[in-house]
């Protein structure tokens, strides 16, 4: 199961990805009648989209905020160099081949760095990528990191450059939550575009 999560440096959270890792169990949640998910079914093993945070535009903002959209929850900081740039650049694919259904679909992008992403930061940084469906949220430390262990993610400060600059070493999966909440499926990087788009579009039809 460790292709579920992708670490900047992963040796040096090796430990704390052991301790965090699913159980194998989880791919095999599909029914008997139902063709399988595409993606890792996680229906059942994970809370429901539940938090209390601040939005790109300095409003709070709730999981109820997104009630009624199929979510795509993804962790991760603005200051980021590789990983997170390309994951919002692999859901503006999804969102593109979703084509109407995108109205339908909200990304959150929730930081895993609140010292330095600002609502103002997260709001020109994910506005960059689209201004209609993704929404920046931050919070207090405290706030961060309780929601980061309710689902899971791993993330650490690295030691700071001569500069003061630092890098966040961060788990890099997608969660998606149907529109009453509920948590559904987990997508990495070494997923297909199109099969995170099918069982994205699967998911929306279920619940619409």
């Amino acid at each position: 199961m460790l292709s579920w999560f992708r670490f900047h440096r992963a040796g040096r959270v090796s430990a704390l990805l052991a301790a965090l890792v699913f159980s194998a169990s989880l791919t095999a949640c599909s029914h008997h009648d139902e063709a399988p998910w595409k993606l890792a079914d996680v229906t059942g093993h994970l809370p429901d989209l539940d938090f209390n945070l601040t939005d790109d535009t300095g409003k709070p903002a709730t999981g109820q905020s997104f009630a009624g959209k199929t979510t795509l929850v993804y962790f991760g900081y603005t200051h980021c160099p590789d990983v997170c740039p390309e994951t919002m650049a692999r859901l503006m694919q999804v969102l593109q081949q979703l084509g109407p259904d995108a109205r339908n679909t909200r990304i959150a992008f929730i930081t895993v760095d609140p010292a330095r992403d600002t609502a103002a930061a997260l709001h020109e940084y994910v506005r960059a990528f689209d201004a209609e469906h993704a929404i920046g949220l931050t919070g207090t430390d405290g706030a961060i990191e309780g929601l980061a262990k309710r689902y899971r993610v791993a993330y650490q400060m690295e030691k700071r450059d001569p500069s003061g600059a630092y890098d966040v070493t961060h788990s890099s999966a997608v969660y998606i939550f149907d529109t009453h909440g509920h948590a559904r499926l987990l997508a990495t990087e070494t997923d297909p575009i199109e099969n995170i788009t099918a069982d994205v579009r699967r998911v929306i039809d279920s619940t619409s």
